[in-house]
């Protein structure tokens, strides 16, 4: 007499369906001590609402003809999370935040939001989920579905995509140090500055604004780049090394 499914959350509420022979009538769906609510019932099936409870119980269904032997049903607490890898990233989602805590073995679903994905269970302890795409940039709460019901408590900002407006200097000497201030949006969460794919030091003047320091490079017009939570920029060869005189 299989039960299905038989594990649910320790309070409750979980639809259980019960199938077997001789089950028309039954009277009786007892979660270890505990009645279950029974919601349909034909002479191979019977389903139920299981109540609360904790552990493992023995699940049987009585009928006027006697009362079955027990199946075992399992309870399981709710997930709790306790970090994540991740706590910001693209408004266009796509990357991969991994999620840990405990009870995360039978997660199903992980909403960002008002959006959801499926995750990659890797143990009871770690979860991987790709993000899905924001509605729009600021934080959203994150809620974890499992067998043993759900939770919540951890925050994740979607980032809009940085755009360059301008560079300026736009040319400096292939020994570099040359001091450039870039302008453009969504600059606030900077992670790197390349001139022509060569990392420059940089610092976040704010929002629209930052300033770097040109790396050395090779004399002719290079691309800038620049790498946020939020994605990346390009300026095509926004910025020209210019050889120094030789005598």
């Amino acid at each position: 007499m299989p039960i299905s499914p038989n594990q649910g959350s320790t309070a409750g509420g979980t639809t259980v369906t019960i199938t077997g022979t001789n089950l028309g009538g039954a009277t009786a769906v007892r979660f270890g001590s505990k009645l279950a609510t029974i919601t349909a019932n034909t002479p191979t099936s019977v389903t139920v609402v299981s109540p609360s409870g904790n552990g493992v119980v023995g699940v049987t269904v009585t009928t006027p003809g006697g009362t079955s032997n027990p199946l075992n049903f399992f309870y399981i607490g709710p997930p709790f999370k306790t970090g994540l890898s991740v706590s910001s990233g693209p408004l266009a989602g796509g990357n991969t935040v991994t999620i840990t805590g405990t009870g995360l073995s039978t997660a199903s679903a992980v909403a960002f939001g008002g959006n959801s994905a499926t995750p990659t269970v890797v143990n009871d302890g770690q979860i991987n989920v790709t993000v899905p795409a924001g509605a729009a940039a600021g934080p959203v709460g994150i809620t974890v579905t499992t067998a043993g019901g759900s939770s919540n408590g951890l925050s994740y900002t979607y980032v809009n995509a940085p755009a360059i407006t301008t560079v300026s200097p736009t040319s400096g000497p292939t020994s570099g140090g040359t001091s450039v201030t870039i302008t453009g949006s969504g600059l606030t969460s900077t992670q790197s500055v390349t001139f022509g794919g060569v990392a420059a030091p940089f610092s976040v003047i704010d929002d629209t604004s930052l300033s770097a320091v040109t790396p050395p490079g090779t004399a002719g017009p290079v691309d800038v780049t620049v790498t946020t939570s939020g994605g990346s920029a390009t300026a095509d060869d926004a910025f020209s090394y210019a050889a120094g005189p030789g005598i």
